[in-house]
């Protein structure tokens, strides 16, 4: 009776230890999200298409930096090993990062960084709209607090998609090709793993929701931008598993040179 009594304890720290990595690393795929694509869209500074546009690009790319803040603040309490933000953003290798392969995505020309914003705030919209009201305090603040920058992000980025879509014949082909050449890496968006599949039930969005939405609203504005969405293409996937492009090794090579360089260096 004893043993067995001892037995059902152990499974249930063992259940309880499993749903805490599976939050763990739910939060770390948020975070590595708005990391990634905040520190790409960052590379724009100085070199935006107007000086309006460069600064609203650098301006999104600071929300999403900071929303990423937010996310590693709280994994680094999930993780409970002394670690700090900086540590889960600096001193982590290209594996163990989970963020979607199309955050990661070279730059490209000013069309290609537009689409990839768009097909990113697109998912998120619909995800924070859900996060906020979900059962976790923590995550519920900080996507309440994102969705509002989300919501302008969307904005943004969709009307660009439009004015390109609809410019002129050069700008027009730089788009198609940019919404070519990134749909590949979009199924990974609302496809869960198994990290998001057995979340706990009160922090689990709904991706099939997140699904639907996500598409009516790239339809809605692929149609008003004159775009076609590609068929027959080969899906990728793997970054929210730790298995991701050269791109990534290539963007945290630089992005974490200085600490790397010098551990433990503080401002």
């Amino acid at each position: 009776m004893i043993c067995q009594t001892s037995l059902n304890i152990c499974s249930v720290h063992m259940q309880s230890n499993a749903a805490a990595s599976r939050l763990l690393k739910y939060t770390l795929h948020l975070a590595d999200n708005a990391l990634v694509l905040g520190h790409r869209n960052s590379e724009w500074t100085g070199h935006g298409p107007i000086l309006e546009q460069d600064i609203a690009l650098s301006n999104i790319a600071l929300d999403l930096i900071g929303q990423s803040r937010n996310f590693y603040q709280y994994a680094a309490v999930l993780k409970g090993e002394n670690d700090t933000e900086d540590d889960l953003a600096f001193l982590r290798g290209s594996s163990e990062f989970l963020n979607c392969l199309i955050v990661e995505q070279d730059n490209g020309d000013w069309g290609k960084t537009i689409v990839r914003q768009f097909l990113m705030s697109a998912y998120l919209y619909p995800l924070y709209h859900m996060l906020q009201h979900c059962g976790d305090e923590i995550i519920a603040a900080i996507a309440s607090k994102s969705l509002k920058e989300v919501t302008y992000h969307l904005r943004w980025s969709s009307e660009w998609v439009i004015r390109l879509g609809q410019g002129t014949s050069e700008s027009h082909s730089r788009i198609t090709a940019a919404v070519n050449g990134l749909w590949m890496y979009t199924a990974e968006l609302y496809t869960p793993v198994e990290y998001e599949i057995n979340l706990p039930e009160h922090v689990a969005p709904n991706y099939d929701l997140i699904k639907q939405e996500w598409k009516n609203r790239t339809e809605e504005v692929f149609k008003r931008a004159g775009l076609m969405i590609p068929f027959d293409i080969e899906m990728a996937n793997g970054g929210k598993m730790g298995v991701h492009t050269p791109a990534l090794e290539q963007l945290l090579s630089e992005m974490q040179y200085m600490q790397r360089t010098y551990p433990g260096m503080e401002w």
